[in-house]
């Protein structure tokens, strides 16, 4: 199908579902407050608080109030690009695949739209939320697919059935968001050592593990698996690829970062993974940072700021790290470190080089920080300082 085709027609499935294209957050809750009530409002604050401290009992109570037909579309119409990003990349990577998996299938927006457009294949969608299913199974029989059905499992507890030459998960082998993954050795690198132990941990407590582990019971030999989660941070992505490696699956197109916005907010997930059990031609993993938008710093370029209350030089990206390590000539005036469990590490440093001032931070989970100022306004790296170091204080006696 054309590029252009495709897009028409993933709209016009999306507009069928009630899902709307917002670019406006004004113009989006405006309509929010329009089709939702001030005490669905609370309830769906509560649940999404509840979903993101609590287990996947709290997971499953969020997306089933979720799929309230009152309002699962205003909440998905924020996951629009998304559906476009997530729509396009996979009819294009589906292949000769027969027998496909959709697992996480939610309410089966883009199930259905697999399923339309592909009459010839047969689609299982699996959810462990039976009230996203029912709105499924109803849709199903609204569309007159005969070629799609669902079932409900809770693959963290009990086996998926039938088998599969092609598995699809997109946002539901690795929903814990809040949990920060694997750290680095120490503060100075972003490589992460090969710890049984700590990547165990990591599948387990993110329910990463139990999930695969089923898939991979149900794929064929040879099959393959699409595969797309909140992995953009290193510390995580990392985890997530030694767990596919580590089952056999290997990358057979380079992944490709996956980029949109959730109205006017710009939304990096991670990258979208084309795999296969025990490719023939299998890609090396890519364990280092991403390319970011960070600006080298060079040291016989700077000039006064136009803004003096500005910084020189300001890069919050992994990028940093290079910067600050071609700093000439760095005097350390003040530094502190703090040791947490499982080897993680805060470093923060305060120092001059060449007759500018600057502050680097880094820590173990990839996040680096380095501001340069002139002279003359050193206050402002020391208020940055003392910030810091403040933060690390309350932390480490709480």
């Amino acid at each position: 199908m054309a590029s252009d085709s495709l897009q028409r027609s993933l709209r016009e499935h999306l507009a069928w579902w009630g899902l709307r294209h917002f670019t406006s957050d004004r113009e989006y809750f405006a309509w929010q407050r329009r089709h939702l009530s001030s005490e669905d409002l609370k309830l769906l604050a509560l649940r999404v608080e509840q979903k993101r401290k609590g287990d996947r009992d709290d997971e499953i109570a969020f997306y089933d109030l979720a799929a309230h037909p009152t309002i699962f579309p205003v909440l998905y119409s924020q996951r629009y690009e998304y559906y476009e990003a997530i729509g396009r990349r996979t009819i294009a990577s589906l292949g000769q695949a027969k027998n496909i998996l959709d697992f996480g299938c939610g309410l089966g927006v883009l199930a259905t739209f697999y399923a339309r457009h592909f009459r010839d294949r047969t689609f299982v969608g699996v959810d462990r939320s039976a009230a996203s299913l029912a709105v499924a199974r109803q849709k199903v029989h609204e569309l007159g697919l005969d070629n799609l059905r669902f079932e409900c499992v809770d693959a963290e507890a009990e086996p998926l059935s039938g088998a599969y030459d092609l598995v699809l998960t997109a946002h539901a082998l690795l929903q814990a968001e809040h949990d920060p993954g694997l750290p680095s050795e120490n503060w100075r690198t972003f490589e992460r050592a090969c710890n049984v132990l700590q990547q165990a941990s990591f599948e387990r407590r993110t329910g990463l593990g139990a999930r695969l582990d089923r898939l991979c019971d149900v794929l064929h030999p040879n099959g393959r698996m699409i595969a797309s989660e909140k992995t953009r941070q290193l510390a995580r992505r990392v985890p997530f690829q030694r767990a596919l490696a580590h089952r056999g699956l290997q990358l057979v197109a380079p992944p490709d970062p996956i980029r949109y916005r959730s109205i006017e907010e710009e939304v990096e997930d991670g990258p979208f993974y084309l795999l296969q059990v025990g490719s023939q031609a299998a890609m090396a993993w890519d364990e280092r940072p991403e390319q970011d938008s960070g600006q080298a710093f060079v040291q016989e370029a700077v000039s006064v700021a136009t803004d003096p209350r500005a910084p020189l030089y300001e890069n919050h990206w992994p990028s940093a790290q290079a910067a600050w390590e071609q700093l000439e000539n760095r005097e350390v005036t003040r530094e502190m470190r703090r040791e947490g469990p499982a080897g993680r590490q805060l470093h923060v440093e305060r120092g001059a080089s060449q007759g500018l001032q600057y502050l680097y931070c880094a820590n173990t989970f990839d996040q680096r920080q380095l501001v340069i100022v002139e002279g003359v306004h050193s206050a402002m790296v020391d208020a940055y300082y003392q910030e810091i170091v403040d933060g690390m204080s309350k932390e480490g006696g709480s």
